[in-house]
């Protein structure tokens, strides 16, 4: 009998991407399943606190990755955030920020950093096991 397979995605509690990022992720990295965990802007929380939400999301992180088996986390920022209206350019860094954050945790998975576009085209800016198609940081 075959398990069905998870990945685990902080988002932002904004429904516009979480449909986006599902799909993406079931798509990309071949899951059944996408373990949520949502957050008004996760990136700049992950970037510059305050620290107590991040151990929260980090431990429900943990339970999908011990529950579920997650393999694969995925942290996402978007567009026309309200939880953080900055720059694309600012939401790039601060999920290269998270990313780096969740690798801290040391939770033997494979970590992803995505950017929604205010059509809710998904985009991969950091991969934590780059194959040859695809770089470290784009």
């Amino acid at each position: 009998m075959l398990k069905d397979t998870f990945a685990t995605a902080i988002t932002c509690i904004d429904g516009r991407v979480q449909r986006p990022v599902t799909d993406w992720v079931k798509l990309h990295v071949n899951v059944d399943h996408v373990d949520l965990i949502t957050e008004p802007g996760p990136d700049k929380v992950f970037s510059s606190g305050p620290r107590p939400v991040i151990e929260d999301m980090m431990r429900k992180v943990a339970f999908s990755v011990q529950h579920h088996f997650s393999k694969v986390v995925i942290v996402s920022g978007h567009d026309t955030c309200a939880a953080n209206p900055a720059t694309r350019e600012e939401h790039v860094e601060q999920i290269k920020d998270s990313v780096e954050k969740i690798l801290e945790y040391r939770l033997n998975v494979r970590v992803l950093g995505l950017w929604v576009s205010e059509w809710g085209s998904v985009e991969l800016l950091y991969d934590s096991q780059p194959t040859e198609r695809t770089h470290s940081f784009l």
